[in-house]
């Protein structure tokens, strides 16, 4: 039997082989890419005092725990001299240099009072600035904040997968900035108990005596530095948009600006 042969497929014609005379078909355009998705807002968020305010006190509390720990030098223990002493990791061990400010005690004396001023005045320019602005009503923490807190702290831990809604700040922020002021507030009123005890003994005896006025001054320089450690890392790790809006008042990010 003789089978039937599919015929031969006939070769496309390319350009160059056309009929003479025939004009070669255009190219078929390329696809277009779909335009990029709208970009965010830029708007502003932090007023030039609040990034004054931020930046300057950034740059002298710097200054003062290095020069502090230049003072702490001097005598490495918290109670009377010869003891008993209050608990403290540091007790009689020496700090280094590159932590150390001022040189011996009396160039950290000179280094801490010449950055304490500016470091007050700064901060009462902040408060005065909120209380006149109304800012501290998106930074105060409240108790209606508690639940909320507890949800960012679950989301910080990655055991709640949504980031909880917010306003310009989360609860947690708010609880960190509220407890920072007063803890500035601390600082300052136990660095003036320290500073003039006699004079101030009131404030002095507020705190429960001299040593324990220092005692509390040192403690606060540990909890300032975890808020800063803890502070630029979730800037980085959360919102770095937020760096550059603390740096230009301009923001463009994926977290409100205003409440």
């Amino acid at each position: 039997m003789i089978q039937d042969t599919p015929p031969a497929e006939e070769e496309p014609i390319a350009p160059a082989e056309a009929e003479a005379g025939e004009p070669a078909a255009a190219p078929e355009p390329l696809p277009v890419a779909p335009p990029p998705p709208s970009r965010r807002p830029l708007v502003k968020r932090h007023h030039g005092i609040v990034r004054f305010a931020h930046w300057a006190n950034a740059l002298l509390l710097l200054g003062m725990i290095g020069s502090g720990l230049q003072i702490y030098m001097a005598f490495s223990h918290f109670g009377i001299r010869g003891g008993p002493y209050y608990p403290n990791p540091w007790d009689g061990k020496p700090f280094p240099l590159w932590a150390r400010l001022g040189g011996w005690l009396a160039g950290g004396l000179n280094w801490h009072f010449a950055l304490a001023w500016p470091f007050v005045l700064t901060g009462l320019l902040y408060l005065v600035y909120l209380a006149v602005s109304g800012e501290w009503r998106s930074l105060l923490f409240r108790p209606r904040d508690i639940p909320r807190a507890w949800q960012m702290q679950l989301y910080y831990l990655r055991l709640r997968k949504e980031h909880p809604p917010q306003g310009k700040h989360n609860a947690l922020q708010k609880l960190a900035y509220t407890s920072i002021i007063l803890l500035g507030a601390l600082s300052v009123l136990t660095g003036f108990a320290i500073y003039k005890p006699t004079e101030l003994h009131w404030l002095t005896a507020l705190f429960g005596g001299y040593e324990l006025a220092r005692y509390w001054h040192f403690w606060a320089v540990w909890i300032f530095v975890a808020f800063i450690i803890v502070h630029v890392a979730l800037v980085f790790l959360v919102d770095p948009a937020s760096l550059r809006a603390m740096i230009t008042g301009w923001y463009r990010g994926r977290f409100p600006s205003h409440d």
